[in-house]
């Protein structure tokens, strides 16, 4: 059974998303149209967030998107982002 965290979007929905999703996925299957969808990829840029509270991981994404001053200041791409506990995040 996949360990699930609750995402909040500050001023927006909440919904649910497993460890091994991208929360963009998860926002897509919970019918919510918060964060804006491109590529899916990790290289358009469109789904760019700021993490506000929570643990979580990264795959690879665009440098151009988000460089490492981006990353240390908690920016990531939806499509790019894997809770690890539940979260807050920022719409760009």
């Amino acid at each position: 059974m996949p360990v699930l965290h609750r995402i909040r979007i500050v001023g927006g929905a909440e919904f649910s998303c497993a460890e091994a999703d991208p929360v963009l996925t998860a926002m897509e299957h919970c019918g919510v149209d918060d964060i804006g969808v491109g590529c899916r990829g990790g290289g358009c840029g469109i789904c760019r967030v700021r993490i506000v509270d929570g643990a979580y991981a990264t795959g690879k994404m665009s440098a151009a998107r988000v460089s490492s001053v981006d990353r240390a200041a908690g920016y990531a791409l939806a499509c790019r982002l894997y809770p690890i506990s539940d979260l807050l995040i920022e719409i760009e």
